[in-house]
């Protein structure tokens, strides 16, 4: 087993930590990391599998019941949308989806830090643009749970509720993209043996991070993750600009 392969490991559980400590998909974290290790198309495969495999553990952890009609209108619409982004991805330079990632973070990240409360309104429409948006934007560039979770706060639904509801809804977009994704040969042999391991550090991950969430100030931490996040899309904004003009 390579460095890079090691770290890659590392880097999932400890992200899967923060997810769900901080309330966000783990693979707003992960994915910009792991793009520093592997290129960015096999980067996008891994962690989506990965992240399908956490939302299996958020769901066993935290089944408490769903909420069938945010499941349905604000679902649906995610997953067909979700493989649309997907389909595009094989048609688009690494360049151009990493400057696009890191713009995206990092806009998402600041509008979060300015207004951490921000929600959209408990309505039938925002659940169809939000299912629709968020899940192209993760079927294209392999991230968006933080928008997601901005359109499903604003339900005010319990909390237990809320978990599972978002879990399964990020479990389709993963079950929908991944295929495209392995069909369009982004995740080579060399790779496949990591699939087991992604599988248990995921839970593992998921289980420490459901452990230990009550015990830390939740504002101060998503404040932290969200200013790691930002600074680590610089880089992708600096290094697609300068291949852009190059």
């Amino acid at each position: 087993m390579e460095l890079a392969d090691i770290l890659l490991i590392v880097i999932g559980f400890f992200s899967e930590v923060v997810g769900t400590m901080a309330g966000f998909g783990s693979s707003t974290i992960y994915l910009p990391l792991a793009s520093y290790l592997v290129d960015f198309k096999t980067a996008l495969v891994l962690v989506a599998i990965f992240h399908l495999f956490g939302n299996v553990g958020r769901i066993a952890f935290f089944r408490h019941g769903l909420d069938r009609k945010v499941l349905l209108v604000f679902g649906l619409l995610s997953f067909a949308l979700s493989l649309l982004g997907a389909t595009l991805v094989g048609d688009l330079s690494q360049t151009f989806l990493k400057l696009l990632l890191g713009i995206f973070l990092i806009s998402l990240s600041a509008v979060f830090l300015v207004r951490p409360k921000i929600a959209f309104p408990a309505s039938t429409k925002s659940l169809v643009i939000g299912g629709g948006v968020s899940g192209f934007i993760v079927g294209l560039i392999g991230t968006g749970g933080a928008l997601r979770a901005t359109f499903l706060t604003g339900l005010k639904i319990e909390k237990e509720k809320y978990i599972a509801t978002a879990a399964v809804i990020a479990l389709g977009t993963d079950a929908t993209r991944i295929p495209s994704y392995i069909a369009s040969g982004f995740l080579t042999e060399q790779y496949y043996y990591l699939i087991p391991v992604l599988f248990a550090i995921a839970l593992g991950g998921s289980y420490v991070g459901r452990r230990i969430v009550g015990r830390i100030d939740q504002a101060k931490f998503r404040k932290m993750v969200l200013i790691a996040i930002i600074l680590a899309s610089i880089k992708f904004i600096v290094d697609g600009a300068v291949a852009i003009q190059l």
